[in-house]
């Protein structure tokens, strides 16, 4: 009996260790839980925009723009920017804004919408679709890196001036995905050189902590003239540098 008991103690003493093992082989230390950076995602429709940008393409073969200027690029906030009334005093300033597109897309097209005008600043905003649709912060974030490292390869001396992604009345519920992706965004410029972040949400917001109704049209999501004001006010002493 002795030696079967002292055989029973030797067998739970070898499933405990093996327990044991088999916890510490599943819970990697704390460094090793850390999930790796996003990856940049490519489009998920990506020729949707080539005619878009083909249009730009066959206009500046008529009218080239000058280079050393500014470029703003991104979704319909861009597009729908009057640069000329917004800043009569720039002569500089190239929308290349386009439709509903997104982080990736301005990515893959930055070689071709910002690149070949060698601008001094890029004004990006681009975010808010990608997250409406169910993209992740953190693929905005790669999205963003994917374009500031791209901008850079070729112009390491322009500035990109990130515009944070706004808060909306139609997309209030999206707010706190918006607000982890700007913290992202943030974060990288704080730490990369020529990138500055411009935080829109304090001057957008109301007594009550929502978005001000006066700044949107009817749909909630896109600026009146009065949210173009704002940011318009917001982002001149960035662009200063740039006039004529």
């Amino acid at each position: 009996m002795k030696t079967r008991s002292a055989f029973l103690a030797w067998l739970l003493t070898c499933l405990a260790a093996a327990s044991l093992s088999a916890g510490a082989q599943q819970s990697p230390s704390a460094g090793a839980q850390q999930s790796p950076a996003p990856a940049f995602q490519p489009p998920q429709a990506p020729d949707r925009w080539e005619p878009d940008i083909q249009k730009f393409e066959a206009q500046d073969k008529q009218h080239p723009p000058p280079k050393g200027g500014i470029v703003f690029v991104g979704a319909s906030s861009i597009v729908r920017w009057n640069l000329a009334e917004s800043f009569p005093d720039l002569k500089n300033a190239i929308n290349r804004g386009f439709g509903g597109s997104e982080m990736a897309d301005s990515a893959k097209y930055a070689s071709r919408v910002v690149v070949p005008y060698a601008p001094r600043t890029v004004v990006l905003y681009p975010g808010e679709n990608d997250i409406a649709r169910g993209t992740t912060p953190e693929t905005v974030g790669a999205g963003f890196i994917k374009f500031y490292t791209t901008v850079h390869g070729a112009l390491p001396n322009t500035r990109i001036i990130a515009i944070g992604l706004k808060p909306t009345p139609a997309r209030w519920h999206l707010n706190g995905r918006f607000i982890e992706a700007n913290g992202l965004i943030r974060s990288y410029c704080q730490s990369h050189s020529h990138c500055v972040y411009l935080d829109v949400t304090p001057a957008m917001l109301g007594a009550d902590g929502k978005p001000k109704p006066e700044l949107f049209i009817a749909d909630g999501q896109h600026m009146t003239p009065e949210g173009y004001k704002v940011w318009t006010g917001l982002i001149r002493p960035h662009l200063e540098s740039n006039k004529n």
